[in-house]
């Protein structure tokens, strides 16, 4: 596994509080030096996009949202030039095998299926985080692309 110890500047999107709750929990106790901006719909997230002049280290994308969903950020998103170095880890409770084919020809870095564990989840993350740090920032294999604990 890279390295987690430096810091990792860390977008959240997503809509679900109690998501959104665990996920800074999870990142907590993975004891990763680091700072987590959350947004949470699509609108927010290209708006945030829009204004910013650096970005984040890592984006990680709720696959449905309101207003603005997942795939619809993403394919917005790849045609930034200022993005184009920045992993996208989309996630969802669901997993359909044509939306995840989709969403890596879109260029997502990873697909992360949300866990129903706490400990699973840290996990799953801790993965996220390792496998999108600077030294390894090219998509996988389509069979690498699916994160699981």
């Amino acid at each position: 596994m890279a390295d987690l110890l430096h810091s990792r500047e860390i977008l959240l999107a997503d809509d679900d509080k109690d998501d959104i709750l665990l996920f800074h929990e999870a990142f907590e106790q993975l004891l990763v030096p680091g700072k987590i901006t959350t947004v949470h719909n699509g609108e927010e997230l290209m708006q945030l996009i829009d204004n910013e002049k650096s970005f984040h280290d890592i984006l990680f994308l709720d696959l449905n949202m309101p207003l603005k969903n997942g795939l619809d950020c993403l394919s917005a998103i790849k045609k930034l030039k200022k993005l184009q170095p920045v992993p996208v880890v989309i996630f969802s409770t669901s997993y359909e095998v044509a939306i995840v084919n989709q969403l890596y020809a879109n260029g997502a870095q990873y697909y992360m299926r949300k866990p129903n564990d706490f400990t699973a989840l840290a996990i799953v993350i801790g993965q996220a985080l390792a496998l999108t740090s600077a030294t390894m920032l090219s998509q996988p294999s389509r069979d690498k692309f699916v994160l699981s604990s």
